[in-house]
């Protein structure tokens, strides 16, 4: 075997781990497979008779080259929320040189499931060099000594950003280390876990179409207010009353909604094929829904606070 074949053969065997590195990084798998090919590239081109270990040195060259795609990303980018996440369903990268035709049985094999859409909206929300930070230490276990060279940055700054990340990523009341939550924080969580429950109440009836489950937990005065302007169909901005809510929101696309973190409550991100359309922010009253607010404004989604909502 010489060098070509042995290298080709070393950077297949860390294919799926570097496409699962640039996929969480960019959030996108035709820019993710663009990573791994840059990544392959550099490989081709460089020295690496004193690399002991391959598959780390190749998880850094792909985080840098995601970090560049992401400072691009930012800085041409006119709208801030034009954020274009890949299927669920995607087709196996071939082997390097090969044509990839899509016609792999293992096309079925399912790389964004194991990170959750939820997941990759907030992240779209981190700076690059906190994003990096987080997604190669927290989620691949990379040293910080190994990320500093690669932000700019040492080990203790690096260290930082992913603290920040972590934060943003697990909302502001979470703390790193839990076995110092105090008495307000148990107050918060035991009150988003109540929020939690009738919103997912809420959007389990919306997707059964089940108008009566629904009815159960809006309030009989519920509003629903949307700040997109009134359809062609005569939807109306606000629409006032359980019932009239509840129509809504069984053709509403609660098949693509899920719950987030909003400004530190429960609410809902909508995201068909993975493009942020719109934000649900509930008041909940008593266990009751008593006001929806749809928020679709890009400039008003920009400002929101949004955090994943684990458990």
């Amino acid at each position: 075997m010489d060098e070509h074949d042995w290298l080709v053969e070393r950077f297949e065997e860390q294919r799926g781990h570097l496409r699962a590195v640039a996929y969480r990084m960019l959030g996108s798998l035709s820019e993710a497979d663009d990573a791994v090919q840059e990544s392959w590239l550099r490989l081709s081109r460089a020295d690496t008779s004193n690399v002991e270990n391959l598959g780390g040195w190749l998880t850094t060259v792909v985080g840098r080259v995601c970090l560049d795609m992401l400072r691009s990303r930012t800085s041409r980018r006119e709208e801030p929320l034009d954020t274009h996440l890949p299927d669920r369903v995607v087709r196996r990268v071939g082997r390097v040189g090969e044509q990839d035709d899509g016609s792999d049985p293992e096309h079925e094999a399912i790389l964004a499931d194991s990170v959750g859409l939820a997941l990759l909206v907030v992240l779209e929300t981190l700076a690059p060099a906190e994003r990096l930070a987080f997604v190669l230490h927290d989620m691949f276990a990379v040293p910080f000594d190994e990320i500093a060279p690669i932000v700019g940055r040492s080990p203790d700054a690096a260290r930082q950003l992913a603290s920040r990340a972590r934060r943003r990523v697990r909302g502001a009341g979470w703390r790193d280390d839990e076995s110092g939550r105090d008495g307000a924080n148990l107050v918060r969580d035991a009150a988003l876990s109540r929020q939690r429950a009738v919103v997912d109440a809420f959007l389990a009836a919306a997707r059964g179409g089940d108008f009566e489950a629904l009815l159960a937990v809006l309030d009989p005065d519920v509003v629903l207010r949307s700040d997109r302007p009134a359809l062609p169909t005569g939807a109306p901005r606000e629409t006032y009353g359980a019932a009239a809510v509840a129509r809504r929101a069984m053709v509403g696309g609660a098949r693509a909604a899920q719950p987030a973190l909003v400004n530190g409550a429960v609410g809902v991100i909508v995201a068909p094929r993975g493009r942020l359309l719109m934000v649900l922010d509930f008041t909940i009253r008593d266990g009751k829904i008593v006001a929806i607010d749809a928020i679709a404004d890009p400039g008003r989604l920009k400002q929101l606070d949004l955090a994943l909502l684990t458990g």
